[in-house]
């Protein structure tokens, strides 16, 4: 049976709610999610896992250096990842505050991984991102991200 792990960091609390959320959804739709802090996760952990949704806050325009860190060192099994369903979502203090890049960073770690990343054509094109606190708006589109990563990890993986 497939499962699915959501991964973040989280200084203030944001990307954690937007995580938190997601993995509801993920295992809502029924695919069982887990929802780990970057710090309880391993590398190897990454092969346990069908799906793995990786969130970050935005420092500099990219991701947190704990999940740069994850990444990096996922290198050594990235092979592995080949045909894993992913997705990313980030949260920022400020509008331009470089969300966007941070999700396309965590997105070309998981192609070049072989990943398969499925955008979305309503909403928040490349994975959901918040300004600030998560508001209604945000809630709305880490639901719709967590669900439609739980529905195409099930039409591959069952």
């Amino acid at each position: 049976m497939a499962k699915g792990i959501v991964i973040y960091y989280s200084r203030t609390g944001n990307t954690r709610m937007m995580a938190q959320i997601i993995a509801e959804a993920m295992n809502g739709e029924g695919l069982l999610t887990e929802c780990l802090s970057v710090e309880k996760v391993r590398y190897e952990d990454l092969l346990e896992y069908e799906a793995i949704v990786i969130g970050s806050p935005t420092y500099y325009g990219q991701m947190a250096a704990p999940i740069k860190e994850l990444i990096d060192d996922s290198v050594k099994i990235h092979s592995k990842l080949d045909g894993k369903i992913g997705g990313a979502f980030s949260s920022a203090a400020n509008i331009g505050g470089g969300n966007e890049t941070t999700v396309m960073g965590i997105i070309e770690a998981m192609l070049i991984s072989g990943m398969i990343v499925q955008g979305d054509p309503i909403g928040d094109h490349y994975g959901p991102i918040s300004i600030g606190r998560p508001d209604e708006r945000v809630e709305k589109q880490c639901r719709r991200r967590g669900l439609r990563i739980a529905q195409i990890t099930k039409k591959v993986f069952d």
